[in-house]
């Protein structure tokens, strides 16, 4: 018999059998019918998140209790797509004890109050979530080492004012350098303002305007943020930096966002420092959310054509028309020039794709 032969008997002995014949492990996960309905969570907590680090979330649950306590989260799988933030009020679940090797579980972020975010150049349309639920953002400048940038200072402004969160400045290193001069372009905004030399810096100042609030801290590399931060909350332990003197560049030393409790003789409050940043993009930023601020001039402009600019060439500006037959008080002319400066931002912006 030649090996065809058995081959061929072979062939014969699987005839009576085929695919449907083969015995199968059941796996019960892949045969489970699959749904799109999620756990109510109904028992959640809620807790404030204070910071991440590489995925983890830190979150503070039962606020202002006896039992205060930081629990580590990470997010479930549902909020993949959604920017999780300090600031964010969380929903988690699991183990919040806080023990130590514990981890509960973010499953959603309560309605925000404000959301603080820019993006990387006015071309990008990508915004970067910077900061939730905060009311007041403090801009942080040095009258010198490093000089001063008005336009960084408005693109601040700007998106303070879009995010509908009131600014606060505070000039730094007044001891090196005047800044009447930088000051004089701000003179138009209600925005307050707070100096201070190396020296002296008012702290219990500035620790009274932050009580009751949640405060951004945002500024240039090098102008004294980390420094102001740990004189306010001395528990912080950020790390200071120093200005370059062949760049006139600051170091980065911030280099993630974190809230951090501020607590003053007549209440608390809450910081939240941010890296510091050599530009603040705003292609995300809608020009009339900035008009909103300015609310008198707002209602001047309802009388302003469709599309109008509200810059110094817009033709039948309502504001502009105002302002030349003396409608306008000093104050609100000083208004005007500062709405019209803070505009130009977006007149300046370079189209997409140029």
């Amino acid at each position: 018999m030649s090996w065809l032969d058995d081959a061929d008997d072979l062939e014969d002995d699987f005839e009576d059998y085929d695919e449907s014949s083969i015995r199968t492990r059941p796996n019960p996960k892949a045969n489970r019918p699959r749904t799109k309905r999620r756990p109510a969570h109904d028992d959640a907590e809620i807790g404030r998140v204070l910071g991440v680090d590489r995925g983890r979330y830190s979150v503070l649950v039962d606020e202002g209790t006896g039992t205060e306590r930081a629990v580590t989260a990470t997010r479930a799988r549902e909020l993949r797509r959604t920017p999780i933030v300090t600031g964010d009020r969380a929903r988690i679940v699991g183990d919040t004890s806080g023990d130590e090797g514990t981890l509960c579980r973010i499953v959603g972020i309560v309605e925000r109050t404000s959301l603080l975010r820019r993006s990387a150049d006015d071309t990008d349309q990508v915004e970067r979530v910077i900061v939730a639920n905060a009311d007041q953002m403090l801009i942080v400048v040095a009258a010198a080492d490093p000089e001063p940038r008005a336009r960084l200072v408005d693109r601040y402004l700007v998106a303070a004012l879009d995010a509908g969160i009131r600014p606060l400045l505070v000039v730094t290193k007044t001891d090196l350098a005047d800044p009447t001069a930088f000051l004089s372009h701000f003179e138009g905004l209600d925005l307050r303002v707070f100096t201070s030399a190396e020296e002296r810096m008012p702290v219990a100042e500035i620790g009274a305007s932050l009580v009751g609030h949640s405060t951004v801290f945002v500024g240039h590399s090098g102008v004294g943020k980390s420094t102001l931060v740990n004189a306010l909350v001395p528990s912080a332990g950020r790390a200071t930096g120093h200005v370059n003197q062949v760049t006139g560049r600051g170091r980065h030393t911030s280099s993630s966002t974190v809230s951090l409790r501020y607590e003053g003789p007549t209440g608390t409050g809450w910081v939240i420092d941010t890296p510091g940043v050599r530009s603040f993009g705003l292609g995300h930023v809608e020009p009339a959310n900035i008009l909103a601020a300015f609310t008198e001039l707002a209602l001047i402009a309802e009388d302003c054509p469709r599309g109008c600019t509200h810059l110094a060439d817009a033709p039948d500006c309502a504001l502009i028309e105002a302002a030349e037959r003396g409608e306008l008080s000093e104050t609100g002319r000083a208004r005007l020039d500062s709405l019209q400066r803070l505009l130009q931002t977006f007149a300046d912006k370079p189209e997409p794709g140029r």
